[in-house]
């Protein structure tokens, strides 16, 4: 039977991980953290490592390092797991010669199909070094593997632009040429109902993609976009993505799978929008908002009424009455644009 070795600080998901693939009949050896990780993989010989990122004492980079600078683990095939899912780190670990990664939460079938994949790579690898011939070089114009690499594509080749806070995008009805991958900042997706009054469809933060329509009909843009905060964006034309998603299925289908998630999630803010109580309603968008702006309940969240009524879906007026309400019940803190959340659980609890 093939050897895995998990590194992983989580006891939790190291549990269940060497459960899951003892039964699918690998043998485990298990490590809390990078330091004893290094150490097994010396002295255990594993067939593969899982290895988390994030860890203390010594991360995940550093094991990698580690372990390829030694001649008996050089050649063990490794695989990161982490719930860093931006593209950039990811990348910083397949520059340091990781095989493969997954981010957390994984699918069952994810982590036995890359066990699978990367052992039998490794197999083969084996046996040309075995019978001295060279390995195969790695052909750089091959097709992307998934969706991270489409994002380290848009990060080599797009074309850089920034956009200062406030500042437009693109407007709704202007011809969609050109898709985005969000680098730095906040957007804000938006559309004009008869009556004037703006209705921001959806919030993007870095690592998301930006101004997806058709590929086969020369659609406008359908909604117009603008920058919450200061905003770097790599772009690239819609031709030279369909050619980029023409020579792998892979990446389409996960291409299609995460615009999926997307429209799912407008659903369910239209659904909010539709039936909540005002109350239930500006409570969510703070929520939303400091989920997106990464804050912590005890850091301010700096966002415009305007910006706060728009997602919520309900007048401005109506918004600042329900702020109001809900600084007196202590649930929050108001400092002019400044918002900070007390009582994170009660705002969560509102019906």
């Amino acid at each position: 039977m093939k050897k895995v070795l998990i590194i992983e600080d989580d006891t939790a998901l190291r549990e269940n991980t060497a459960e899951l693939l003892e039964i699918s009949g690998y043998t485990i050896v298990t490590a809390p953290n990078g330091r004893v990780g290094i150490e097994k993989a010396k002295a255990e010989a594993p067939d593969i490592v899982v290895c988390d990122i994030m860890m203390p004492e010594v991360d995940g980079y550093q094991v990698l390092e580690s372990l390829s600078n030694h001649a008996d683990t050089r050649y063990i095939p490794f695989i990161f797991l982490s719930a860093k899912t931006e593209h950039k780190e990811i990348r910083k670990g397949m520059d340091l010669g990781a095989d493969d990664y997954l981010t957390k939460p994984f699918e069952e079938e994810e982590l036995l199909s890359a066990l699978e994949s990367r052992l039998a790579k490794a197999e083969i690898l084996a046996k040309h070094r075995a019978e001295g011939q060279q390995e195969p070089q790695v052909n750089n114009e091959e097709a992307l593997r998934n969706l991270n690499e489409l994002k380290n594509f848009f990060d080599d080749n797009g074309a850089i632009s920034e956009f200062k806070r406030g500042v437009s995008i693109y407007q709704e009805g202007e011809h969609s040429n050109f898709v985005y991958l969000i680098l730095k900042g906040v957007v804000k997706t938006h559309r004009m109902d008869e009556k004037g009054k703006e209705l921001i469809t959806a919030l993007h933060e870095p690592d998301d993609f930006l101004g997806f329509t058709s590929f086969v009909d020369n659609v406008p843009y359908q909604e117009s976009a603008s920058a919450l905060e200061d905003v770097t964006l790599a772009g690239m034309s819609k031709m030279e993505i369909k050619e980029v998603l023409s020579q792998s299925n892979t990446v389409s289908l996960e291409l299609i799978n995460l615009l999926t998630n997307n429209l799912a999630e407008i659903k369910e803010q239209l659904l909010q929008m539709a039936y909540s109580s005002v109350r239930r309603k500006t409570a969510q968008t703070i929520l939303q908002f400091a989920e997106v702006l990464h804050k912590k309940p005890t850091e301010n969240i700096k966002i415009s009424r305007h910006d706060l009524a728009s997602v919520a879906g309900i007048a401005t007026e109506s918004l600042i009455r329900t702020l109001s309400s809900f600084k007196k019940e202590g649930l929050i803190e108001i400092e002019g644009r400044n918002i900070r959340i007390l009582k994170l659980d009660q705002l969560e609890r509102i019906g």
